[in-house]
C-alpha cells in the first residue's frame, strides 16, 4: 500500500525554517490534521525527529499553512503551528513572525497570488491572532528574488529584504495589551510585566534570578533551578493572562532582560517556553520592545529608549541583534515594522504512512 503524498515547500523564514503547506491538501478535521502534521514533521515523540522533516530544534520544527484569504482586503490566510520537539503534539496557539516572512514567497511560488513589476506587496491575515501584516519584497517575472544584501543575525550570508509591516497587534492572543490590567504583577516574589503586542510574553529582570543575563543558552538550559522558577511563574501567568492552563502551550514566552551589552536598547534571553531560544522571535521581540517602552514596566528602568514617536530599538540576543521600529501616537502604539529575509530551500512531496491518512480520512 503506497504512502500518501502531500505537496510542500520548505522555506527559511527569518532565523527559522519551516514546512509550508496548503490546508486544502490536509484533512479538514483539526485533530486529524494535527496527526498528519506530526507525521510530516516526525514530531510524534522522538526528539531527533528522524522520521520526518522537522529539524529537532524549536527554530526548525515549524509549520506554515497558507491559503487564499477569506478575509476582506487580504491576499492569503496564514496559520502557524509549532511542532513540539520531543513531545507527541503540535501547538497552534502562538504566532511566528519568522515563518510569516516566508509566506509571500510561498504564495507566489505556488500560484496562490500573482504579482507584477519589481516589488510584491502581499497582505497576510494571521489566523492564530486575527492580526494583519503587509509583506513587501523584490520580485522578477512574478517570482521572489532571494539574493540580496540584507543581513540578519542568526542566518549566514545575506539575502533580499522582506519588509514586515504590522498593525493592530495589541492583545493578539490575550485580548488586551496588558491582559492582567496591570503594568506589573508579582508572582513568586518576582516583579513581572505580562504583555501581548503580537505575542504573549512575560518580561522579567535577569538580575532577579541571580544571573547576569548574558549567559549562553546552553548554560541557562543547564540551570535547572532557574528553569523551574520560570516555569512556575509561567504557569501562574498563563491564568492571569486569560490563556488558561498553559502547561501544554508554547505561550507565554518568558523573556529575561538585562542592560544592553553592545549598545542596544536592552539584552534578552527568551524561553520558548521552557528552553532558552538561540535568538529571539519576531513578535516576541516586538512585544518585549513594547514592554521596554511602557512606563513603570518591570524592565523600563534598565532599557535605553529613544525619544520621538517612531522609536527604533536594537534588541540584543544570543545570536546578535534584532531591530524593531515602534510607531506611537501619544502613548498608543499604531504600528510595528521590521526586516527579515527568506529563501526557498526545497519543494516536492512529503509522504505520510497510508494507514495514518486512511485512519483520519
Amino acid at each position: 500500500m503506497r504512502q500518501t503524498a502531500i505537496p510542500f515547500l520548505q522555506i527559511r523564514g527569518g532565523s527559522s525554517k519551516g514546512v509550508y503547506l496548503n490546508p486544502a491538501d490536509l484533512p479538514a478535521d483539526i485533530e486529524a490534521r494535527n496527526l498528519v502534521l506530526k507525521w510530516i514533521m516526525g514530531a510524534h515523540g522522538d526528539p531527533r525527529q528522524v522520521d520526518g522533516l522537522g529539524g529537532a530544534d524549536p527554530l526548525t520544527s515549524k509549520i506554515g499553512l497558507v491559503s487564499k484569504s477569506v478575509h476582506p482586503n487580504c491576499d492569503v490566510d496564514y496559520t502557524f503551528i509549532q511542532a513540539i520537539v520531543g513531545e507527541d503534539r503540535v501547538d497552534d496557539t502562538p504566532n511566528c513572525g519568522n515563518i510569516l516572512a516566508g509566506v509571500g514567497a510561498y504564495a507566489l511560488e505556488t500560484g496562490l497570488v500573482t504579482a507584477s513589476g519589481s516589488e510584491a506587496s502581499i497582505s497576510v491575515y494571521m489566523t492564530n491572532s486575527g492580526n494583519r501584516c503587509q509583506l513587501k519584497f523584490p520580485i522578477k517575472d512574478g517570482l521572489p528574488i532571494y539574493e540580496g544584501d540584507t543581513i540578519i543575525d542568526g542566518v549566514l550570508g545575506s539575502a533580499a529584504a522582506v519588509s514586515c509591516l504590522y498593525a493592530d497587534l495589541e492583545g493578539s492572543a490575550c485580548g488586551a495589551l496588558l491582559p492582567t490590567n496591570n503594568v506589573t504583577d508579582i508572582i513568586d516574589g518576582i516583579t513581572i510585566t505580562c504583555i501581548d503586542n503580537g505575542m504573549p510574553v512575560v518580561v522579567l529582570k535577569a538580575s532577579d534570578f541571580d544571573i547576569s543575563g548574558d549567559e549562553s543558552p546552553d548554560i541557562l538550559n543547564a540551570n535547572i533551578d532557574l528553569k523551574e522558577k520560570l516555569e512556575s511563574i509561567r504557569l501562574q501567568a498563563g491564568h492571569l493572562m486569560q490563556l488558561g492552563d498553559v502547561s501544554q502551550k508554547a505561550v507565554p514566552k518568558m523573556c529575561l532582560v538585562s542592560k544592553a551589552k553592545n549598545g542596544g536598547a536592552f539584552n534578552t534571553r527568551t524561553f520558548i517556553p521552557k528552553d532558552c531560544h538561540k535568538a529571539i522571535g519576531v513578535l516576541g521581540a516586538v512585544t518585549a520592545a513594547t514592554a521596554a517602552c511602557l512606563k513603570g514596566s518591570a524592565i523600563s528602568e534598565i532599557a535605553t529608549i529613544p525619544d520621538g514617536t517612531a522609536k527604533a530599538l536594537t534588541i540584543e540576543h544570543p545570536s546578535g541583534v534584532f531591530d524593531v521600529q515602534l510607531d506611537f501616537d501619544g502613548e498608543a502604539i499604531t504600528g510595528a515594522g521590521l526586516v527579515r529575509t527568506a529563501r526557498l530551500i526545497s519543494k516536492g512531496e512529503v509522504y505520510v504512512p497510508a494507514n495514518i491518512w486512511e485512519g483520519v480520512s
